[in-house]
């Protein structure tokens, strides 16, 4: 535990990224085998599930630092941690526990079965036997929070040069279902197998926004227009009989999506399909909201798959019987996709391809894009006909053009402090609109929550006014005096029934705060719904 504390300790002190790449490539050169395995989980989104709810946490630990919970609370307030507040305020130790991390780690999970007596003792225990770095390492394991400012490519790299894998085989080695329980770091990381590359994704291409005017692209003719679909990019694999489903996060989502094994027998062997998992109902394609429904879940019932189907909306081609194509321009490439399509097209499997369009002016461009709405689209996606798939984003051959947000003007009427160097502030908003009661009087009531946007000024004249207008406390939320009215960006809107306000808004941000307004100005549900499609 001490030589994974150290490394978090380094990775925690340093935005560099040489420093970080440098202090884990280390770290994997010394560390104990186990160690390494379960290393590479935890930075790789793979925790053990949390064994102790965060508030007997809370209790425990402020029994042991002897200060009324009180203060436990407006501390955890100020520091915005619960572990490091754990950390601090647990009486100091300069020993070190001999565990190792996967002797931790084992505990860890052993302990979920524990009776709560039991749970508080192990914490107590080894809470006190520990430094503050480890105590704090510690604490963020059994949390189950784990964040470090330390991406998986970065953590694949430092690995790349403690081992000498290459990095783009490590990446596709780290990807997928393994269990830190039961794989070896010799059978993750170091043997070669073949059968391992019968599922191997290919790096994703990722476009660059549009800067300026669409028409500084050139002459339009070069360029191949597509909808920019507002569902899940993945890679969809058939290959010796098998189907493997990839996220653009990086995650085999096969089992998610049970409907694709259609695809099996009717798409040939040798072939990867970049397209985007779309909900799709009644034979129109849903919102993002309608694919939430599907996210996440560990088990896909009947039920769900009737009610809440999907299909692939292909757009590109990068393997072709058995053979990379990603060389080929997208016009070939295209063209490769399209034949497959007309030969699979009535088959009844759920894939459609996405309609590929040439336009004669920027213009006509233009006005497809005032379009996706409508189409349930994000915007456009501008491609250059003679482009390869590239790795990664790159500038040049691939754009979005994104549609502009929704706006809509709403009253600040609930704050929490943030994170992070925000920790001090009340950072994190709730916005509420006009809606009438019952007895048809006109309420504030809640739709979305937002924590960007402002500059860092605004945010302390905001954070001074909250502390100033606070009507009740509720634990770390405040009641904030309706005063304050803020222009309120979204990308998407959808009903729904688990939303007080019946509405479900995407991505919403603040855009700026719009002191020229009074509370009465601001906009109402209905506003808000008539935004819907």
């Amino acid at each position: 535990m001490k030589l994974f504390a150290n490394l978090i300790k380094s990775l925690d002190s340093t935005n560099k990224t040489t420093v970080k790449v440098a202090a884990l490539a280390h770290y994997f050169t010394v560390a104990s085998p186990e160690d390494k395995v379960w290393t590479i989980a935890i930075l790789s989104h793979r925790r053990p599930p949390r064994p102790v709810n965060t508030t007997l946490l809370r209790v425990w630990a402020n029994e042991l630092a002897a200060i009324p919970m009180w203060l436990f609370e407006e501390s955890y307030h100020i520091v915005g941690d619960l572990a490091e507040t754990i950390a601090l305020i647990i009486p100091t130790t300069k020993d070190h526990s001999d565990k190792s991390l996967s002797n931790f780690l084992q505990e860890i999970i052993a302990l979920k079965k524990k009776t709560e007596e039991e749970k508080k003792a192990y914490l107590q225990t080894n809470w006190l036997a520990l430094n503050y770095y480890e105590r704090f390492v510690f604490t963020k394991l059994i949390t189950g929070s784990f964040r470090i400012g330390v991406s998986q490519k970065l953590m694949t790299r430092a690995l790349s040069n403690a081992t000498g894998v290459d990095e783009n085989v490590l990446a596709y080695k780290l990807m997928g279902n393994w269990d830190p329980n039961t794989i070896s770091f010799q059978e993750l990381v170091l043997e070669e197998k073949s059968g391992d590359y019968v599922s191997k994704p290919y790096p994703f291409y990722l476009a660059y926004p549009i800067e300026g005017q669409v028409s500084n692209l050139g002459d339009v003719g070069q360029w191949s227009v597509e909808h920019k679909w507002d569902g899940i990019r993945s890679q969809t694999i058939v290959r010796d009989d098998q189907l493997f489903v990839w996220s653009r996060g990086e995650e085999l989502v096969t089992d998610k999506y049970p409907e694709f094994q259609s695809l099996l027998g009717v798409i040939p062997n040798g072939t990867v399909i970049d397209a985007e998992i779309l909900a799709y109902r009644e034979g129109e394609i849903g919102t993002f909201n309608d694919l939430q429904k599907r996210i996440g879940r560990k088990t896909v019932s009947a039920k769900l798959l009737q009610s809440n189907p999907v299909i692939l909306k292909a757009y590109d081609i990068l393997e072709w019987e058995g053979k990379d194509i990603r060389s080929k321009s997208y016009k070939d490439r295209r063209e490769i996709l399209e034949f497959l399509f007309e030969k699979i097209k009535d088959s009844g499997i759920p894939f459609q391809l996405s309609d590929r369009m040439v336009f004669d002016d920027w213009e006509e461009v233009t006005k497809e894009r005032q379009l996706a709405r409508e189409k349930r689209s994000e915007g456009l996606m501008i491609k250059r006909l003679d482009s390869t798939y590239q790795v990664g984003r790159k500038k040049g051959d691939w754009w979005k053009w994104k549609l502009e947000p929704l706006v809509i003007d709403a009253v600040l009427t609930y704050a929490m402090r943030g994170s992070g160097r925000r920790s001090n502030l009340f950072t994190d908003y709730t916005f509420a609109l006009w809606q009438n009661n019952a007895d048809g009087q006109p309420e504030l009531v809640t739709f979305a929550k937002a924590y960007s946007g402002l500059t860092d000024a605004e945010f302390r004249k905001v954070d001074d006014f909250i502390k100033k207008n606070t009507m009740d406390k509720f634990g770390p939320v405040r009641s904030v005096k309706p005063q304050l009215v803020f222009e309120i960006a979204f990308e998407g809107i959808a009903l729904s029934s688990r939303h007080k306000s019946g509405v479900a808004t995407r991505f919403p941000r603040i855009l700026r705060w719009r002191q020229d307004k009074k509370i009465e100005d601001a906009n109402s549900i209905d506003d808000l719904k008539n935004m819907i499609i």
